[in-house]
């Protein structure tokens, strides 16, 4: 059976030298080589969504990837592609770099310049590794068919625009459908997902931050477990300890929790630190939350661009949600899609505060009554992601989980609630 193999080159002469060596390695079938961290990890979800059975033995990560650095990378690929097996590419050869490299999960490290048989022998023993994976595997092989949990991550244009109730509704539906859920709070000087939660737990995500291998242990140690069924990773208490958290360690948190959960909503606040510059960038679905008013809307502007020139995320790759609409203002969903360039959500949130008021104040949002036209309409917008298993919940009178709600909860709504 030939062997498959992903190259993820970013440089042009090296992309040719490799591919060359590939192509004339005994029983190897390179594939169409990908350049960018992005390009890889897509790459490889498509085609675990389909079956492990269609994922390459190998993937070829080179040093100079970007714009996640090499080593991120192999942690990554580790994490949600268990059966793959990563080489690094590199002209440091040292015993260090070695060490790093297998620390992060790469199976094999090979010294560039290149060397046919230094590249064949590391090819041919990750590709035996891989297989004996996969046979191990057996029928079990299934487990790995998914591409891990879907990341959803809710920034907001400006302060107070509603993102963090965006990021708990969001997570609420997600969890009363079935679906297991963890709701993480990267804003991390001012979260507020504790207050809005009533919860009080000395944990959080800096906990996490200084740790190189995330086991499920350690894990659930951090995350508290909410009376709805939420796993929540709260922000410090301290916000100066936020600076713990860099976009290193935020990768391997939100990878880990990927790896166990099936959706993970991630707070990111409006405020743009480096670990919420990682989440954004790692998300299947990229939220911005904004209000149908000047100074919000120019936020997610001026927000989207900045995302674009950081290399975080493309505008057409982000979806702004519009909070508190009404069918009176001048500013409407279309003319903030113009504005910002990006894709606007089909369900807007309308503008009823006074039945939110109660709930907020209490810490109690999860107990927001069901015929709440703002819940009906977060709960519609995770539908419209995705989040929800709407199908498999309507059968008994359409009623999710959990929730009193109906089925209608789940369906696609206009912005008049």
């Amino acid at each position: 059976m030939p062997t498959r193999i992903l190259p993820a080159v970013g440089d042009v002469d090296a992309v040719r030298s490799l591919t060359t060596l590939l192509s004339q390695l005994p029983g190897a079938e390179p594939v169409a080589p990908v350049v960018d961290s992005t390009q890889l990890v897509d790459t490889l979800a498509r085609l675990a969504a389909e079956s492990v059975d269609e994922l390459p033995e190998v993937v070829v990560v080179h040093e100079r990837i970007g714009p996640v650095p090499a080593l991120e990378l192999i942690r990554e690929v580790a994490l949600r592609f268990p059966a793959v097996g990563v080489i690094l590419v590199t002209t440091d050869a040292s015993p260090g770099l070695f060490q790093a490299a297998m620390d992060y999960g790469a199976r094999g490290l090979v010294a560039m310049p290149l060397s046919y048989e230094e590249l064949a022998s590391r090819v041919q023993a990750v590709a035996q590794w891989s297989a004996g994976v996969r046979r191990h595997l057996g029928h079990g092989g299934d487990v790995f068919t998914g591409v891990g949990g879907t990341v959803v991550t809710v920034s907001g244009a400006k302060g107070g625009v509603g993102a963090t109730l965006t990021a708990v509704q969001l997570a609420l539906a997600a969890q009363a459908s079935g679906r297991t859920t963890a709701l993480v709070d990267l804003d991390l000087q001012a979260g507020d997902v504790a207050s809005y939660l009533d919860v009080q737990f000395r944990r959080s995500v800096v906990d996490l931050a200084a740790i190189t291998d995330i086991s499920p242990r350690v894990l659930a140690d951090a995350v508290f477990r909410h009376d709805t069924g939420l796993a929540l990773l709260l922000a410090p208490g301290e916000g100066e300890r936020g600076e713990e958290v860099t976009d290193r360690a935020a990768r391997q948190i939100v990878s880990a929790l990927r790896s166990r959960y099936e959706v993970v909503v991630v707070d990111c606040g409006a405020q743009l630190s480096g670990a919420g510059a990682a989440a954004v960038e790692m998300a299947d679905t990229a939220l911005l939350v904004t209000t149908p008013d000047v100074v919000a809307v120019r936020g997610a502007k001026r927000t989207v661009r900045m995302w674009d020139r950081l290399q975080i995320r493309k505008a057409e790759e982000t979806t702004v949600v519009v909070n508190r609409h009404t069918r009176a203002t001048e500013i409407q969903p279309p003319l903030i899609q113009r504005i910002t360039g990006t894709a606007v959500a089909a369900t807007t949130v309308p503008a009823h505060y006074k039945e939110l008021q109660g709930a907020v104040d209490a810490g109690r949002v999860h107990e927001l009554d069901s015929k709440s036209v703002v819940k009906q309409a977060l709960w519609g917008l995770a539908g419209e992601l995705g989040l929800v298993k709407a199908a498999e919940n309507a059968h008994k009178g359409g009623r999710a989980r959990g929730d009193r709600g109906s089925v209608s909860l789940f369906r696609r709504r206009d912005g008049g609630g």
